[in-house]
């Protein structure tokens, strides 16, 4: 095993001792009730089971037969997850098949950020992530059942039903995919389009033509941002069924590792292989989603949410922690915004099999923990196929890569580390996605030129103002500010400028996902400027270094100068406009009580 990897896994684990302790204890207390048929009274069972058929109150109430919920995050605004429409039938069905039973504890909301991408709708997009743990807790209350089925892909909700989930830890708990949607426009295309776009040379109906065609059925968005990286996390911490995340939502082999699901979390509620999943998912199986992020390139929102979904485990982890575990992981795929495939080329390659083999193999990756596949990890490491009569068998990938320009082996990787950096300084903590920025792009220094939004932005890069070396700084944008929306609508433009050969990069307290590509982004900087962190110290014309080589973030400011300084605000106007219409008014209360970025930005605490 990696040196590092265990020096890391032990800090955690020391750090977070009475956090966890506290938390197992609570598990097993819960774990220790009689099962909640049996425990309630008769009116409560009554309710429970009131619009069940009769067969269904047999199996429950008189022979005790195991009780599944399903909570979901289905609507048919989102691509990814409207083949959920039918799952709910399907998993009952297989339920009935096995003696069991099935309701529908909840559904969760579940937006789309790329309907609200740049419009003030993704104000709300972060704090639906606790919004949908609050609501899987809602649903999970009615304290009926022996397990659950989490059905969610997205960008928060997988986050959000995670969450939730582990605060019902004594459950077992199997998250479902549906598969991405079939490769379209290639993203490359796509992204050159937006470019052209953005300096005027296409009009509204090219663009929309292109992203019509990158974004065009049903299944999650082939590109690899958050929504594709919380499937490879969830392999990698074996909550799903061992291989389940890539496969089509048309392919026959969806249906039946759907199946396989519902098999599976019966049989883990069985006392000889009992798997709650807040016992599962302990400092080893955190580090190991952590590693898999690094390894592929994936989304940098993560460095947010598995802050939270650790400390929803009684575990504390931050970005120190990130930053030393890059350092030690090989990046072993390119996968767009981190290079030209899509997730179906990844998939074919070999996808989140063969890099969790090659981690395993290479001692980077806890193979020795519990998953809902057994008490290993190793099944992941294996490929899904259709058996005799729809069942799913698994089979040994090849030892060699499908693509060696999409996925390699962990001894001849894209690049030795993982592709991520802690930045520090006088400008607060940041972090910054090295893996598809170009080596010469690592270190910028330029005069800053300062926005409180992205439209602030847009309008001087249309105006020219920005035709130079620049490093564009847009702050008021962290959790308590706006609710910490995604900024890509800065990403076509800066391209554009470091395109003509401009040193350019961006810092801000807002996000980006993976979607700053080739531009350097210092983002999620902490403190974030409305709580009074340095970025609100910087005014226009200040020189700023980005070092991802060194790790520093610097206003290169005299000191005495720089402790001087009264702190910029933002004017009235814009708190207004952060904070009201849409129902952006309702979520005041979680932009007061919000963490920090780095402490994974939760409003439950």
């Amino acid at each position: 095993m990696n040196k590092t990897l265990l020096a890391v896994t032990e800090r955690i684990r020391q750090r977070s001792a009475a956090t966890r302790s506290a938390y197992l204890a609570g598990i097993d207390r819960m774990a220790g009730r009689k099962r909640g048929i049996e425990r309630m009274g008769c009116a409560n069972v009554a309710h429970a089971v009131a619009a069940m058929p009769a067969n269904d109150k047999l199996r429950i109430v008189a022979e005790k037969a195991p009780h599944l919920a399903i909570v979901t995050a289905y609507n048919d605004m989102l691509s990814a997850h409207q083949p959920y429409e039918v799952y709910p039938a399907l998993i009952r069905d297989e339920a009935h098949k096995q003696g069991a039973t099935v309701q529908v504890a909840g559904g969760v909301p579940a937006m789309c950020d790329g309907v609200t991408q740049g419009l003030p709708g993704m104000e709300l997009s972060l704090f639906s992530r606790d919004n949908i743990a609050m609501s899987t807790a809602i649903g999970l209350s009615h304290d009926v059942f022996d397990a659950a089925l989490l059905l969610g892909i997205c960008d928060k909700i997988v986050p959000g039903l995670l969450i939730g989930a582990l605060h019902f830890g004594h459950l077992p708990c199997i998250f479902v995919p549906a598969g991405p949607m079939s490769s379209g426009l290639p993203n490359n295309e796509k992204a050159k389009v937006r470019e052209k776009f953005a300096q005027g040379l296409v009009g509204r109906d090219e663009l929309l033509k292109a992203e019509s065609a990158a974004y065009h059925g049903a299944g999650t968005c082939t590109f690899y941002g958050t929504a594709n990286s919380n499937q490879m996390l969830l392999e990698a911490m074996g909550l799903h069924v061992p291989g389940a995340a890539f496969v089509h939502p048309h392919d026959p082999l969806r249906e039946a590792l759907t199946r396989e699901a519902v098999r599976n979390a019966l049989a883990i509620t069985h006392k000889m292989r009992y798997t709650p999943i807040g016992r599962l998912v302990d400092e080893r199986v955190i580090v190991n989603a952590m590693v898999a992020l690094l390894a592929t390139g994936g989304s940098t929102n993560h460095l947010i949410h598995w802050v939270a979904v650790a400390r929803a485990a009684g575990i504390i982890i931050d970005w120190s922690d990130f930053s030393e575990l890059s350092g030690m992981t090989p990046l072993l795929s390119r996968v767009y915004p981190n290079g030209a495939a899509d997730v179906n080329q990844f998939q074919d390659a070999g996808g989140p099999a063969f890099v969790i083999r090659e981690l395993m193999d290479a001692g980077l990756m806890h193979a020795d923990v519990m998953s809902v596949a057994g008490d290993s990890l190793r099944p992941f490491g294996r490929l899904p196929t259709m058996g005799e009569g729809g069942s799913v068998v698994w089979q040994d990938l090849a030892p060699q890569s499908g693509d060696e320009a999409v996925v390699r082996k962990a001894d001849a990787p894209f690049s030795a580390t993982g592709g991520l950096k802690l930045l520090d300084g006088n400008l607060g903590r940041a972090v910054i996605k090295t893996s598809a920025v170009p080596d010469d792009r690592h270190i910028v220094e330029a005069p800053a030129r300062i926005f409180s939004c992205q439209d602030s932005m847009l309008a001087a890069f249309k105006a020219g103002e920005l035709e130079r070396d620049v490093i564009v700084v847009v702050r008021f944008q962290g959790p308590q500010a706006n609710g910490m929306p995604e900024l890509h609508k800065l990403t076509p433009p800066l391209a554009v400028l470091q395109g003509k050969g401009f040193k350019v990069a961006l810092v801000t307290d807002g996000r980006m996902s993976g979607a700053s590509g080739k531009v350097p982004a210092a983002i999620h900087v902490s403190p974030e400027a409305l709580a009074g962190g340095p970025l609100a110290r910087l005014r226009d014309g200040d020189v700023v270094r980005m070092d991802a080589v060194s790790g520093e973030l610097l206003a290169l400011v005299p000191a005495d100068e720089w402790a001087a300084r009264e702190l910029a605000t933002i004017t009235p106007e814009q708190v207004v406009e952060n904070g009201h219409g849409l129902g952006r008014e309702l979520f005041a209360g979680m932009r007061r009580n919000v963490k920090s970025a780095e402490e994974g930005a939760v409003s439950w605490l």
